[in-house]
């Protein structure tokens, strides 16, 4: 009998060896990850993303674009936060990426109260929510326990959705991570607020392709005058227009009523109206009769936290940064 259980006993140590060393390789993000290797996490980072905002609203969008980059190519990692001359940073869809002070002035905050414990991937993940809160928009709770990537190429961020892509195409980038064509109509709802350059999209205001030298059809006649006054063809493209012209500063639905208006300003957020299956979603978060209607910010709270676990890397699979821009 004793040496039965000595064989059971042994049995049972391995797979506890095992299912605890799988655990320390693959545990996934959860709420509340910091709770005892450092309590005060969210609220330094939730301090700094503040503080940057109270001299300059336009950060909060800024962190929420650098998250969704960051997200997009090699997994929420924090990759895009890496200096180098061949790092994400210097792709061209990142070259309009900025909120990288706040970063760095978190993570040296983070590092003088807990040295070596909070990602570089958390913090960006924990400030696109804040950021968002401070925009009037929702608040949700930010799983962590991400740790940070080793890995930045300006060559794959060929995964980024573009600004003149057709919904095909963007549904087929969003589900490669698997995220719906509801996550994809939530997400870009984020251009609800933020800026965005001229040169991304005043091709649509005098040579469209489509209709040789007038303006994309899809745009309201009245509002493509606006748009030129505010990008001539005269202009160097450097410009800025707000992505939702009728609150820029403020998380809402307004965004959605300005593609039914023939007012979206960037040719990928106008297809989600003139294509049938984003359409339908679009109206379910402006409460268009005979659909179920969908609370916009519910929705971007979970497509949000559904985003910020793509490729998460945990315990062997990354490292905790001491410095937010380089390898350690």
């Amino acid at each position: 009998m004793e040496g039965i259980y000595s064989k059971q006993k042994f049995f049972l140590v391995f797979v506890l060896f095992n299912m605890v060393a799988t655990l320390v390789k693959g545990q996934g993000t959860r709420v509340g990850f910091y709770a005892s290797s450092c309590p005060l996490a969210e609220s330094i980072v939730s301090s700094a993303v503040q503080s940057h905002f109270q001299s300059d609203p336009s950060v909060g969008p800024a962190l929420l674009r650098m998250h969704f980059h960051d997200c997009f190519v090699h997994g929420c990692d924090a990759s895009i936060l890496i200096d180098g001359p061949d790092s994400e940073k210097k792709a061209p869809p990142n070259l309009g990426v900025r909120g990288y002070k706040v970063i760095d002035d978190a993570k040296a905050q983070l590092e003088a109260t807990c040295p070596g414990v909070v990602s570089c991937a958390d913090i960006l993940a924990l400030a696109a929510r804040d950021a968002v809160v401070l925009a009037n928009g929702p608040k949700w709770e930010v799983p962590t326990g991400r740790r940070d990537g080793m890995v930045s190429l300006a060559s794959d961020t060929d995964t980024l959705p573009g600004f003149s892509e057709s919904i095909e195409e963007q549904k087929k980038k969003f589900a490669a991570f698997g995220l719906n064509t509801r996550d994809l109509v939530t997400l870009v709802g984020a251009h609800t607020i933020g800026t965005t350059a001229c040169q991304f999209f005043s091709y649509r205001l005098f040579n469209f392709t489509a209709v040789g030298n007038g303006a994309d059809p899809s745009i309201n006649p009245e509002f493509v005058s606006q748009l030129q006054t505010l990008c001539p063809p005269s202009s160097d493209d450097t410009g800025r227009v707000a992505l939702d012209t009728d609150s820029v500063d403020s998380f809402d639905v307004s965004f959605f009523e300005n593609l039914r208006n023939g007012r979206g300003i960037l040719e990928s957020d106008q297809m989600l109206w003139t294509d049938a299956s984003t359409r339908s979603i679009a109206q379910s978060y402006l409460g268009v009769r005979g659909l179920r209607s969908l609370n916009f910010n519910i929705e971007f709270g979970r497509s949000m936290v559904k985003m910020s676990n793509i490729g998460v890397k945990t315990g062997t699979d990354g490292e905790i940064r001491k410095i937010c821009s380089a390898i350690n």
